[in-house]
């Protein structure tokens, strides 16, 4: 018990619970429009497209996460501007926009002398050295991306899942995307600080594609995602204070485990489950066709001695 009270006795420990709480929890429904969409790579081109501006931000010793989200939605706003261009399709803008940013924090970085913990807590996320305006901007921007993403939740589920339906009645669909695209934006830039730069993909992904295997209702996917994210970056913030490893590795991969654990158990989609559902269907069907050949033979239909 003492292991798991005890590290709320520390300032640092309480900002960085709730830095990955707050990160958790939109990552979670925010990832579950990514996995439902099949645009994974975009959260992963976001993550390499914030790289120049946490580094510019590194060197000119301001806040990494500030540095990150002036990066994250110069990039989402060209890729939209790309994207609006009908010859130049979403993966190639993707394609354009991260490698050239990931290029531009490479040569910034050039020459520049960075010592290993702070390269280690740019790339794979350090939430135990978040300061209290770190802190507060992760939580300020979480809310507004939650408050977003509730209001024009069922603009966002119309132009995800009937584009062309929704260009029929008039939405304007190219402006609903390229809102989603900036939320991404600013997720990525919040879950930056939690877990990294190269981390911050699984954190959308992993919970999103976890509560996928155990329901079909997007709501229900939504909030179940935010819990599986929520309760393994808890577990992962516990794990790193305790361990001194960085957080977002131990997150991640509690997060991995209960995505495969669900892959192989969850009722509905688990591998397992299902083989014995199937198993049990052929039983109880040829159980069923025995009772018929019983029921239809002469000795049922004509009693003995009739």
């Amino acid at each position: 018990m003492s292991a798991l009270v005890d590290p709320l006795r520390d300032a640092a420990f309480v900002r960085a619970l709730i830095d990955v709480s707050a990160v958790a929890v939109i990552a979670g429904i925010v990832g579950t429009f990514i996995v439902l969409r099949g645009t994974g790579f975009l959260g992963d081109a976001l993550a390499h497209a914030i790289f120049p501006g946490v580094v510019i931000a590194f060197i000119a010793g301001a806040s990494l996460l500030l540095g990150a989200l002036v990066a994250g939605i110069a990039m989402a706003a060209a890729m939209g501007l790309l994207t609006a261009n009908q010859r130049v399709r979403d993966n190639t803008a993707i394609g354009v926009i991260f490698t050239a940013a990931f290029a531009l924090g490479v040569v910034i970085l050039t020459h520049r002398s960075i010592d290993a913990e702070a390269l280690e807590g740019i790339l794979f996320g350090d939430p135990l050295e978040a300061s209290a305006a770190d802190v507060a901007l992760t939580v300020a921007a979480s809310a507004g991306v939650l408050a977003a993403t509730l209001l024009f939740w069922r603009l966002f589920v119309m132009a995800s899942f009937d584009p062309t339906g929704a260009r029929a009645m008039g939405l304007p669909v190219l402006g609903i995307d390229l809102l989603m695209l900036l939320l991404t934006a600013l997720t990525v830039v919040v879950a930056f600080k939690a877990v990294g730069n190269i981390l911050v993909i699984a954190l959308l992904i992993t919970p999103a594609a976890t509560a996928r295997l155990f329901t079909d209702r997007l709501v229900a996917t939504a909030v179940l995602a935010a819990a599986i994210g929520l309760a393994a970056s808890v577990a992962g913030i516990y794990v790193g204070y305790h361990t001194g490893v960085s957080a977002g590795g131990p997150t991640v991969l509690i997060a991995t485990a209960t995505f495969f654990a669900a892959w192989l158990l969850a009722p509905r989609g688990g591998v397992l489950t299902g083989e014995v559902q199937q198993r049990r269907a052929l039983v109880s069907g040829e159980a069923e066709a025995e009772a018929e050949v019983i029921l239809a033979s002469p000795e049922i239909r004509t009693p003995h001695g009739a």
